[in-house]
């Protein structure tokens, strides 16, 4: 009964105010029409640095999924004949210390590493959207005192708030992944808030009002998809700080413990030998690993943000 209170002009006016939201197709200046999908694919097939980064994480993740079929050796088996070898055809990165094949460690390392950043990296961002959505949305006192406790948080540098987070809870793989997720959420929080803000006085919002829509429906099915890009960018490059981040923990003995085989608990493991020669690939190979994951995120993001920008 409220839908026939209002004229059907507007009804087509709002069908077309929607549209670029729920329209699952977009007309190019050359009058042909292609999916969003296929858009996004199309520039980001431009994107060569974007694309080699991709590929060397989806490496790092198949080799880490597939770790026990294509290795032999678990990461704690040891070979006591071959101690401190240097890289050879037998161990492709040598071993340590105790004998471990330091390339079955850093293959199994992945597994811990990028876990940790995608699992503490995807807990902050669907906190942070909610509170960012909710902020924007609401407006008033809801806004102040979310921005404020994100403003609180901000404070800390984040490696300093992680480290405090963890010096309290403990160390731990879990509470690094706590740690790393609770100084991500206010900024996925001010990203989206920003986003919020920008579309929640247009006209599809505004229709969509009109049109009875609840307010949840309004914040997660008509503005949460406008700032799903830039949440998808940040995650991104979000992930190689984590993995930096739950790294450096480790290293300093916060995160993960040894025997693991956690590329900074590897890096701490190794230091002892680090200034004796012949012995650089105990901490060679592990940075590559760390360096290679960070700049690949980076690059990565970089790229999706470039393939998103509607500007482009």
């Amino acid at each position: 009964m409220n839908n026939q209170k209002y004229s059907l002009k507007t009804q087509d006016a709002i069908a077309e105010i929607e549209a670029p939201s729920t329209d699952k197709h977009t007309e190019l200046s050359n009058n042909k029409v292609v999916s969003p999908t296929r858009m996004f694919l199309e520039r980001f097939k431009s994107e060569r640095m974007a694309i080699a980064a991709l590929c060397i994480l989806l490496l790092f993740i198949i080799l880490a999924i597939f770790a026990p079929i294509l290795l032999t050796n678990t990461a704690t088996s040891v070979d006591y004949n071959n101690v401190l070898s240097s890289p050879s055809w037998a161990h492709w990165a040598g071993t340590d210390s105790y004998g471990r094949d330091i390339f079955t460690r850093l293959i199994y390392g992945a597994r811990i590493s990028l876990t940790v950043g995608f699992v503490s990296v995807s807990i902050g961002a669907v906190i942070g959207t909610f509170l960012g959505i909710i902020s924007g949305y609401r407006g008033g006192w809801v806004d102040a005192v979310i921005m404020r406790a994100a403003d609180v948080l901000f404070a800390f540098p984040s490696f300093l708030l992680a480290i405090g987070i963890v010096a309290v809870l403990g160390g731990g793989i879990i509470n690094v992944v706590i740690a790393i997720a609770i100084f991500s959420t206010p900024t996925f929080a001010r990203i989206v808030r920003s986003t919020t803000l920008s579309v929640v006085n247009s006209q599809y919002v505004k229709a969509a009002k009109t049109m009875g829509a609840s307010h949840f429906r309004i914040m997660f099915l008509h503005i949460l998809p406008s700032t799903m890009s830039s949440v998808i960018v940040y995650f991104t490059m979000r992930v190689g700080t984590s993995v930096l981040t739950a790294a450096s923990l480790s290293f300093l003995g916060l995160g993960a413990q040894p025997p693991s085989p956690e590329w900074g608990a590897m890096l701490a493991a190794s230091r002892d030998f680090m200034s004796i020669e012949g012995f650089m690939y105990l901490t060679v190979f592990p940075g590559v690993c760390i360096f290679l994951t960070v700049l690949s995120c980076n690059v990565l993001g970089d790229g999706l943000r470039s393939a998103l920008d509607p500007k482009n």
